[in-house]
């Protein structure tokens, strides 16, 4: 894939959102709809390829989003960046299942180490920025993971479109 034409996304879990996991709540029906116009907005821009880091939350509802545009343009991509081999094994089955119809509907799935330690979350975020050109983020403003890599890519050069909750 061209690092021009990919597009990864960095956002909060649900401990971090001020719905929580409440997806009816008409503040997550906003985000989800301003995803899916940001990944449109991107493929007008001439990205083809998405990357999803596949966390509880914003990454699951912004892989949803890019799954969509899939079944609209044949010629997209959407690759599940997995940060260790057992990144689900303590979430609730809801949420595991959910996973699991997703990462059926990637064209590609990575997994960036076997097991996990306290790094294998950046490195995965530091694997999505590497290898895109714009960065997507669903950003509140607190320290965390989201900060860090949207510090990264700024760093590396990337686009940035942020929607702050």
């Amino acid at each position: 894939m061209e690092r021009e034409t990919t597009c990864c996304f960095t956002g909060h879990r649900p401990s971090k959102l001020p719905w929580g996991d409440r997806e009816e709540d008409p503040r997550c029906q906003a985000l989800k709809r301003r995803l899916a116009e940001e990944v449109r907005n991107a493929y007008e821009k001439g990205c083809r390829h998405y990357i999803c880091g596949m966390a509880q939350g914003c990454d699951l509802y912004f892989c949803e989003a890019a799954l969509e545009l899939k079944e609209e343009h044949g010629e997209v991509t959407v690759e599940a960046a997995i940060p260790f081999e057992g990144q689900a094994e303590r979430w609730p089955e809801r949420d595991r299942a959910r996973r699991e119809r997703l990462l059926a509907r990637c064209d590609f799935e990575t997994v960036v180490q076997h097991e996990y330690d306290r790094g294998c979350m950046q490195r995965r975020n530091r694997y999505m920025v590497d290898r895109s050109g714009l960065l997507l983020a669903a950003y509140n403003g607190s320290p965390g993971g989201t900060m860090r890599t949207i510090a990264y890519a700024m760093r590396q050069g990337l686009r940035l479109e942020i929607i702050y909750l």
